[in-house]
C-alpha cells in the first residue's frame, strides 16, 4: 500500500493507521530527514527476522538502529550516558545523526548485537517521530537503497513503492528524500568517532 502522509503537518488517522500496521507486525517504509528507512516495532520479533531477511542479514548479526521521539525516550532504552554526552545529543537532534550508545535492559532480547550497543536517532521529521510517538515506544530503522555495488539511495518514494510493494505493508509517501544517510556516531568509548560520515556535521555540534 501507497499512503500519502504530509510532511508537515501529518494526519493522525493516517498515521493510527501506520501505528496498527506496525502493532500487527507489519513492516513499513517512511521518510526522515534523511534517506527513506525501513523498520517495524522493535518487540516485533517476526517482523524484525523479515527486515533481516530484506536486508539480506542474519538476524543475530543485524546493527540496526531505533528511531525515538524525543530525547527522555533515549533513556528508557539505554545505559546511563554522561552528561557531555547527553549536552552533544542535545545539541545535534532532531537531526541527520545516530547516536551509537550502549543498550539498556528494555530493549528486547532478539534486538540486541554481541557488542550490547544500540544506535539512536531522533529524525528532524515530523512523519516517523509521530509515528513513534502513537506507537508509544521505537520502531526499528534501517536505510532503503539499490542492490548494486555502489551504495544508492532511493529518493523517489513512488520508486520505492514500484520495488517494495510485495515485500513491505505499507510505503509512506511523504516528498522527495535525500541521498545521503545519517552520519554514524560511536559514543561508547569516551571519545566521538564518526564510523559514517553522512548528512551531519559532528563538527557543527561539539
Amino acid at each position: 500500500m501507497l499512503l500519502d502522509i504530509h510532511p508537515d503537518n501529518p494526519d493522525e488517522r493516517k498515521i493510527k493507521k501506520v501505528v496498527e500496521c506496525l502493532l500487527d507486525g507489519g513492516v513499513i517504509i517512511y521518510p526522515t530527514d534523511t534517506v527513506y528507512g525501513m523498520g517495524c516495532d522493535i518487540h516485533n520479533a517476526k517482523a524484525f527476522q523479515k527486515i533481516s531477511q530484506l536486508k539480506n542479514i542474519k538476524p543475530e548479526k543485524a546493527n540496526f538502529s531505533i528511531i525515538c521521539h524525543d530525547l527522555s525516550h533515549i533513556s528508557e532504552y539505554t545505559r546511563h550516558m554522561d552528561n557531555t554526552t547527553y549536552k552533544v545529543m542535545k545539541r545535534a537532534l532532531p537531526g541527520p545523526f545516530t547516536f551509537i550508545l550502549h543498550a539498556g535492559s528494555s530493549l528486547p532480547k532478539h534486538f540486541k548485537n554481541k557488542k550490547k550497543t544500540i544506535g539512536i536517532r531522533i529524525p528532524d521529521h515530523l512523519i516517523p517521530r509521530a509515528i513513534v510517538n502513537e506507537l508509544g515506544r521505537p520502531i526499528l530503522t534501517t536505510s532503503v537503497h539499490d542492490d548494486d555495488e555502489i551504495l544508492d539511495y532511493i529518493t523517489d518514494p513512488y520508486d520505492i513503492h514500484e520495488k517494495f510493494k510485495d515485500k513491505v505493508d505499507i510505503v509512506i509517501e511523504g516528498g522527495f528524500g535525500h541521498n545521503q544517510a545519517s552520519t554514524v556516531v560511536d559514543c561508547t568509548t569516551g571519545t566521538y568517532e564518526v564510523l559514517r560520515q553522512g548528512l551531519g556535521r559532528l563538527e557543527d555540534i561539539l
